[in-house]
């Protein structure tokens, strides 16, 4: 159940690729963890893409050490921690509002770990908005996974 995978399995891949809201871990240069809100998209079960905040300890590790960590918590006890080197790809994903830039990077996987323990079932890790806010939000979030596809 806790093996690596070289891969991405099929569920994880078919949850990440419409875009899915996702934990970002780094390590600083002193090696203590970090971590940060992204959106993640999978273009096949080698290669995730995310959205980092320019500016941020996460931006600072990646451009250091070129590895990251994703943790993504979806429906039905879908667990993954995926690891691999990344790249930025763009400096600046357009379609993000009211929040700051981001740039975006691709990771080329070099393991998924699958987080499950029986008996225990995570809530999907997802994003909430303010009320009034939260149609905008959404279609903001919809137009960046859909740049970060092309």
């Amino acid at each position: 159940m806790n093996e690596v995978t070289p891969t991405m399995p099929d569920r994880l891949t078919n949850y990440l690729n419409p875009g899915a809201p996702a934990l970002l871990l780094t390590a600083g240069s002193d090696g203590y963890p970090s971590s940060a809100y992204t959106w993640a998209v999978s273009l096949n079960e080698k290669c995730v893409r995310f959205a980092v905040d320019d500016g941020g300890t996460a931006m600072v590790n990646l451009n250091q050490s070129g590895l990251a960590g994703l943790h993504i918590i979806g429906p039905d006890n879908l667990a993954y921690l995926v690891k691999g080197s990344a790249k930025k790809i763009k400096d600046r994903i357009a379609a993000v509002s009211a929040g700051g830039e981001m740039s975006l990077w691709e990771m080329q996987v070099m393991g998924a770990r699958n987080q499950s323990f029986p008996g225990v079932t995570p809530k999907p890790f997802t994003y909430e908005w303010p009320a009034d806010q939260k149609a905008e939000m959404e279609k903001m979030e919809q137009a960046v996974f859909t740049e970060m596809k092309d």
